[in-house]
């Protein structure tokens, strides 16, 4: 048995009763249930249908997501998120390349990175030199003025902690923005690389060894292994090519506004939603969301 997920941006809700219905119909499914009005249902079908991703396409169209899961095993006891692009909207590293000067030359570097054209620590390390001398205050100036939440983040970490899920985060970007990020939403752990300040400014370079691919995939093995769960127990969430270790191994690997290149590798593409998708594809309903 499969549940079939259909859900939309909550900021502006657009999934309407007739195309679910349609869906159903054409499917042969069970009966829709809606997890909130306008913004996410789902219904049961007896296998994956073979139209599935012709489907998805189309209603990518009408900004609408498609996913279909075994319906064993939905709700997940461990989240393994990434942070820049996912967990929060910006990429770190870009922001303190902006401030110093050298934006557009790191983001092009970031954006080729997490595509997967670059290899991502001689990509890191290029572009943390640029930020040589940067003045370390600048780091605590861009968490208060530039880094802002990815919508539904602290629904998610709450809810999934609420019913007993441990929650990871780990980035191949920095301690002094996962810190911060871990404590307001809730993880209960995180992982991420170090700047290293010599007299106050940054060196231009990182501590080793570099956390990257590898080292995420390592974070949800030792997770995984120290509480006893296994890897279906696991919801991974990630952007980048760096990720896509992770999302391959965890029980439901899910590619949040992905790369295109990380998305053609996951079965679980989010486009349109937002955080909370991750919820509706675990089954929980908007009325079942911890404050």
């Amino acid at each position: 048995m499969y549940i079939a997920t259909l859900l939309t941006n909550p900021a502006s809700p657009s999934l309407d009763r007739a195309t679910v219905e349609n869906l159903r119909n054409a499917w042969g499914g069970g009966e829709a249930q809606w997890l909130a009005t306008g913004e996410a249902a789902e219904f049961s079908v007896a296998e994956k249908p073979e139209n599935l991703w012709e489907v998805w396409s189309d209603l990518q169209a009408m900004d609408v997501d498609l996913i279909v899961l075994p319906a064993e095993s939905r709700k997940k006891k461990m989240l393994l998120a990434d942070m820049d692009s996912t967990m929060i909207e910006q990429e770190c590293i870009d922001e303190l390349a902006d401030v110093a000067g050298v934006g557009e030359r790191v983001k092009d570097i970031t954006a080729r990175a997490m595509n997967g054209e670059l290899d991502f620590e001689g990509a890191l390390t290029e572009r943390v030199g640029l930020l040589k001398d940067l003045d370390e205050s600048v780091i605590e100036k861009v968490i208060e003025t530039r880094i802002t939440l990815m919508p539904g983040g602290k629904s998610l970490l709450s809810t999934m902690k609420a019913n007993g899920a441990y929650a990871a985060l780990v980035s191949g970007g920095f301690t002094a923005f996962t810190g911060y990020v871990a404590k307001t939403l809730g993880f209960d752990e995180n992982r991420a690389n170090t700047l290293l300040i010599n007299d106050g400014k940054l060196s231009g370079d990182v501590g080793r060894p570099i956390l990257g691919r590898e080292a995420k995939v390592q974070a949800l093995k030792e997770i995984t292994a120290r509480l006893g769960l296994s890897n279906d127990d696991v919801m991974a969430v990630g952007d980048g090519a760096n990720d896509l270790g992770m999302l391959e191994l965890a029980g439901a690997g899910v590619a949040l506004h992905a790369k295109p290149a990380v998305a053609a590798e996951c079965d679980i593409r989010i486009n349109h939603g937002d955080l909370t998708a991750l919820l509706y594809i675990q089954g929980y309903a908007k009325d079942e969301f911890a404050a």
